[in-house]
């Protein structure tokens, strides 16, 4: 992983890269990932006085022969909105889904490397993954609610986890969807069925349940890809009420959704971190020709 700037065409001929020495603009560092050849992040200097929620060191994943991920070294910033941007199939929903090991319900899959969550390894042996997951808030690209009232969608975290007070049950439930910017919406019916409710109210509560249970990530999988833009505005709307409360990990293909919400923005293609930096240097002065192709719509 290197640090603030790319390699130079000398030190891209260093013994640790030595198949760099092409590598010095355009898009060729590109074409060098596309014919297999390794490349080192760039990630800015300024993400490194962040104290990290998750580290991910080292990190490569094999859909049984195929390597989907390619020695992912990245911190997550603790209380801020960091995106993962890319082109379809570069590996950003792998990578999110392996922060709560997701990806374990997938046979032939092994991984190399570790990620740590508060400092704890995620991968060694021994983990609970029960509990591992009760520690991370998870939103898919579709609204998945559960068949059951909106109050008991919102609250299953706390059953299964056996809270039974019920005066910590309502607070929780009341505080989670205000939370989710849904409680004037939805607080005259509580017992009706989540599944009356729009598209883009039961992704938030979705969002809501999620945050019900304190996790101490969130994390967002291309949140709004099912959403109109009224929904999807409200969504990001959200996002910016969530920073700083909950440490949040969305991978989204909307690039103008990257910038809107995110404090920083990592850059992944076919399974490589590219660049990775504060989202405003990502989208206005990233240090990589590549990033600034991608983010500029050249390709992709």
């Amino acid at each position: 992983m290197a640090v603030e700037q790319a390699p130079s065409p000398d030190q891209a001929a260093s013994p640790k890269l030595p198949k760099l020495t092409a590598l010095d603009g355009g898009i060729n560092r590109l074409e060098a990932i596309a014919r297999g050849e390794p490349i080192e992040a760039v990630v800015h200097k300024s993400l490194l006085a962040e104290p990290p929620i998750v580290e991910v060191d080292n990190f490569s994943l094999w859909y049984g022969a195929k390597q989907a991920l390619f020695n992912v070294t990245m911190p997550v910033p603790k209380g801020k909105v960091t995106a993962i941007i890319g082109p379809s199939g570069c590996g950003k929903s792998t990578l999110l889904r392996c922060v709560n090991r997701m990806n374990d319900l997938i046979d032939g899959v092994r991984t190399d490397g570790d990620m740590r969550v508060g400092g704890d390894s995620i991968y060694a042996k021994g983990v609970d993954v029960i509990e591992l997951r009760k520690r991370m808030g998870m939103v898919f690209q579709k609204p998945n609610p559960f068949p059951m009232s909106i109050f008991d969608n919102v609250i299953y975290p706390l059953k299964i986890d056996g809270e039974r007070n019920r005066q910590i049950i309502q607070a929780v439930c009341e505080q989670s969807l205000r939370g989710a910017a849904l409680w004037d919406e939805v607080h005259a019916r509580m017992r009706e069925s989540a599944l009356g409710l729009s598209g883009g109210q039961q992704q938030r509560l979705c969002i809501a349940r999620a945050i019900a249970g304190e996790p101490e990530v969130l994390l967002l999988d291309e949140p709004c890809s099912a959403l109109d833009p009224i929904a999807t505005g409200k969504i990001e709307d959200l996002v910016q009420e969530l920073r700083g409360e909950f440490s949040i990990l969305i991978v989204t293909h909307n690039m103008q959704q990257a910038s809107r919400v995110s404090d920083y923005t990592a850059f992944m293609y076919l399974g490589r971190l590219i660049e990775y930096g504060p989202t405003s240097e990502i989208f206005t002065r990233p240090k990589l020709k590549e990033t600034e192709s991608y983010v500029t719509g050249r390709f992709g």
